[in-house]
């Protein structure tokens, strides 16, 4: 490891209830192997100021390790910069490796979704390129489980454990009152219906929940649905539609009222914020059908509900976070660790390596055999695929009353 033992790690991208897990696992392996770890504070962008935190004094013992493993949010801090190609400007290259050599780093572990992948892409092409010892290892993160190459990505089995919880619970509420009634659930997935999906395992025995899912991937014009709602609403009394943020016509327009203004998009050329779908659809519903409507969207508390984090995902996001340090330490670069599955039941995975060139700005869809012929939900399949993922309580400690978290730390080293 080019002679240094020191691990930068850093968080990019939406936080998950998942990706300080996937910390501690990168902490606790390299600690085990002899390493310094330095933790980046808002990730690459804040290297550009030297932010950086010595996560062996931030982090002083097993219980802050435990805490980390069931807190919420980015513990280092995140942000969603783009990495320019050295061909459009080398300085940023030449000022992280600079870096890099000042803090003694033998190994850039960088935990993040598809565009985070992007960056230590070409991190670590530049490093072959210019005949860096350096090892750049990517770690899999993202509530979308849109990411290539891995069966399932850490911080979907959470966000689905609290989306199809919280679909249950909806779905109760609205069968109260003895009249006709639609409920619009508005779920995370601007391009990919992995979550919104995943709102089908609400259904319990007698108590089918949601009624009707869409998906960005099955496109729906509103005649469609409305007519579907209406066929439903004849045969019962409260009827839930579960709908991608990203749902969309058949047009490509979004499935929600015409946007006021532009647009805003990130660092990556993504729509920034979706919203819209549940509201819109529920006045439509309301005007069409005569019937009350309600609009819930779970916004933020998918990504961010710990306190229903799903056992399996924790567990699976500190292996990967340690799997990405040993790869590291076998002299493994441009790389990430990622998920085989062998069965559904019983459930059963291997982890495996694979190329970061093959994952980095892909986005992976929902099997269009998974959707339902009507477009409108999901096939038992889906259901199949998503149900292990959600097994498992992970209990967080509680102090007086509520679930307690480690201090994200502003200081630096």
């Amino acid at each position: 490891m080019a002679g240094s033992h020191n691990v930068l790690v850093g968080q990019s991208g939406g936080p998950t209830a998942a990706i300080n897990s996937s910390l501690a696992g990168v902490f606790e392996t390299a600690r085990s192997l002899g390493a310094g770890v330095l933790g980046m504070r808002y990730g690459i962008e804040g290297l550009f100021d030297n932010k950086l935190l010595d996560l062996t004094y931030a982090l002083g013992g097993p219980v802050d390790v435990q805490l980390l493993r069931q807190t919420p949010s980015s513990y280092l801090g995140s942000c969603r910069y783009k990495l320019p190609t050295p061909e459009q400007d080398e300085r940023p290259y030449e000022l992280l490796f600079d870096l890099f050599d000042r803090s003694r780093i033998g190994s850039v572990l960088y935990i993040g979704g598809n565009d985070s992948m992007d960056t230590i892409s070409k991190l670590s092409a530049y490093g072959a390129r210019e005949g860096s010892g350096i090892r750049f290892v990517g770690i899999p993160k993202t509530i979308d489980n849109d990411l290539e190459g891995t069966d399932h990505t850490p911080g979907y089995g959470s966000a689905a454990k609290f989306i199809a919880t919280s679909v249950a619970e909806i779905g109760r509420d609205s069968s109260v009152y003895d009249l006709r009634n639609v409920t619009f659930v508005e779920i995370m997935g601007r391009n990919t219906g992995w979550l919104a999906g995943s709102s089908v395992l609400a259904s319990q025995e007698h108590a089918i929940c949601p009624d009707l899912i869409l998906l960005p991937e099955s496109p729906v014009t509103e005649d469609a649905l409305i007519e579907r709602i209406g066929e439903l609403l004849k045969e019962m009394k409260s009827v839930v539609v579960a709908v991608s943020e990203g749902a969309r016509r058949p047009d490509g327009t979004l499935m929600a009222e015409a946007p006021t203004g532009a647009i805003k998009l990130d660092a990556f050329g993504h729509e920034a914020a979706l919203s819209g779908a549940s509201r819109y659809l529920a006045t439509l519903t309301a005007e069409r059908l005569g019937v009350k409507t309600r609009a819930v969207e779970f916004s933020t508390l998918q990504r961010c509900a710990n306190h229903l984090a799903s056992a399996t995902d924790l567990d699976e996001a500190y292996a990967l976070g340690g799997l990405a340090v040993r790869a590291a330490f076998e002299g493994k670069t441009g790389v990430i660790p990622a998920i085989r599955r062998i069965s559904d039941q019983p459930y059963l995975i291997e982890y495996h390596t694979i190329d970061i060139a093959s994952v980095a700005n892909r986005e992976r869809k929902v099997p269009h055999a998974w959707i339902r012929d009507d477009g409108m939900g999901v096939t038992e399949d889906f259901e199949r695929y998503a149900r292990p993922l959600v097994q498992g309580e992970a209990m967080p400690m509680f102090v007086e009353g509520l679930p307690h978290h480690i201090q994200m730390l502003t200081w630096g080293r």
